[in-house]
């Protein structure tokens, strides 16, 4: 018994231990990391990509409307046991009981010419009617059946929508593209974010840290001396303020690293620990490429050109529904009845219609000139807005390519920066220590240097921000000279 309690004892403890281990492992991740864990795994990406299946789908629905149908319709059976009005052949009506059962059947092949909105289909059909008060039956169809209906001046909606739904698969195509780029984008937002308060609170450590070895030094000092009360009630609250700083670190990293887990879906409890891009391989941008690119890979250039055409669309809709219109319609084919099913396929009659429909305005009091005029007004303001949106998407462009090179240059002076500012208080502290320097010079010197830390941190991050920022407007991938492209799992 002793023994098993023993062991048990050791397993818990054991368990424990090897726990403790494994949580004490940090998770270490780039930029790259971070990125890579946001578009696969990340809840934005699930809902991205459930946004695309949808505008696939969307289109897929489009490619098969104008595809030939085939068509089965029937009645098996229709019963009908009633009183209704029946015309006799001197043109009198009497109400008459009616009991009859019926069945029909149409088998039709249909299809549309969107270049001309005409519609067209081929037919067989049959017809049986029994008599149960008279206990007869007959039959009646057409066996052969093609017909046609085409608008002569009416809106032609079809040539319109085959215009338009491509152009709408497109933009969601580049949306797609650019909206998991975006993730990307806020993936980076995140990850400096908490590279800015890791770096803050590794900063903090190091100063209390140095704050406490500097107290301690004063101690003795003191005790010698050779320092004053005044300048030891200073490195004393020196220290208080290292600790409260450090606190206040803590508690933002904390924070920070809620945030960074909940947005590209990070399972695993280990403390993570955030490599700084420091390999960043500075390259110029070509302004005229990038713009080229922008114009070529973005859903907006393809925005433009649906707009114009929806405009014009919405005047050809309005000049054609206001106006004359007229539909002919036609059918030829075969047709027969008789007392057997048999008897409808035999000797067959020809079966011949044709018809025009016309619909003409005569007094609307102004409405179809003022639908027409406010149509053409609608088309000249979108064809304004669309030519000032374009040219504001050229300069965006330019600009962020101008301000890509311009933090280029900022992110080596920084860097420069931090490395001056690092030495520097690195003499500061040993010049404090050896008593050759002030406790307000070795404060300086320590603001220096953390400033320098932040503002190369937040250099860095400015630079690859702006440069997510060029790959949204461009979808293009300058450093490895190729368009960017996703693929989509879930289809």
């Amino acid at each position: 018994m002793r023994r098993f309690l023993f062991t048990a004892i050791i397993l818990v403890f054991g368990t424990k231990l090897l726990n403790a281990q494994i949580d004490s492992i940090k998770l270490t991740l780039t930029l790259e990391d971070v990125i890579d864990l946001a578009v696969t795994q990340s809840s934005a990406i699930k809902y991205t990509q459930n946004s695309n299946v949808n505008y696939y789908w969307r289109y897929r629905n489009y490619k098969t409307r104008f595809r030939p149908q085939l068509v089965f319709n029937s009645d098996l059976p229709n019963y009908k046991h009633t009183t209704q009005p029946v015309t006799q052949p001197d043109g009198s009506i009497e109400f008459k009981q009616v009991s009859n059962l019926s069945a029909s059947a149409v088998l039709s092949l249909n299809q549309s010419i969107p270049q001309l909105g005409t519609y067209i289909y081929a037919s067989t059909t049959a017809y049986g009617v029994r008599n149960l008060n008279l206990n007869s039956t007959s039959f009646s169809g057409a066996p052969f059946m093609i017909g046609f209906s085409q608008p002569l001046f009416g809106y032609n909606w079809m040539k319109w929508y085959r215009m338009t739904e491509p152009m709408v698969y497109d933009e969601s195509q580049k949306r797609f593209v650019e909206e998991i780029e975006q993730i990307s984008l806020t993936a980076t937002y995140r990850f400096f974010r908490y590279l800015y308060v890791q770096t803050n609170y590794l900063l903090a450590e190091s100063n209390l840290k140095n704050s406490q070895a500097n107290l301690k030094i004063s101690q003795t000092k003191k005790e010698l001396g050779q320092i004053s009360d005044n300048d030891f009630s200073r490195i004393e609250l020196s220290v208080l303020n290292a600790q409260k700083a450090l606190n206040q670190a803590s508690m933002d990293l904390k924070n920070a690293d809620f945030e960074l887990r909940s947005y590209v879906g990070i399972k695993e409890q280990n403390p993570l620990e955030l490599i700084v891009p420091l390999n960043i391989s500075l390259f110029d941008i070509n302004p005229q490429l990038a713009l080229d690119k922008a114009k070529e890979n973005r859903k907006e250039t393809t925005q433009f050109k649906r707009r114009l055409i929806s405009a014009d669309r919405d005047l050809a809709e309005a000049k054609n529904s206001t106006g004359l219109s007229a539909t002919l319609s036609g059918s030829f084919g075969l047709s027969n009845s008789a007392d057997e099913l048999a008897g409808v396929y035999q000797n067959p009659q020809k079966d011949r219609t044709l018809r025009v429909a016309l619909s003409v305005p005569i007094l609307d009091w102004g409405r179809s000139a003022s639908t027409v005029k406010l149509a053409e007004s609608q088309r000249e303001l979108t064809i304004f807005n669309v030519n000032k949106e374009i040219e504001e998407f050229d300069r965006e462009v330019i600009v962020q390519v101008d301000q890509f090179g311009l933090l280029k240059d900022q992110l080596k002076t920084a860097k420069e920066a931090d490395k001056v500012a690092e030495n520097g208080y690195v003499i500061a502290l040993k010049k404090f220590q050896n008593g050759e320097l002030s406790i307000t010079d070795m404060n300086i010197s320590l603001q220096e240097r953390e400033k320098a830390k932040r503002d190369y941190i937040m250099s860095v991050q400015s630079y690859w921000v702006a440069y997510f920022q060029l790959r949204i407007l461009t979808l293009f991938d300058f450093e490895k000279n190729a368009n960017i492209t996703y693929g989509n799992p879930m289809l």
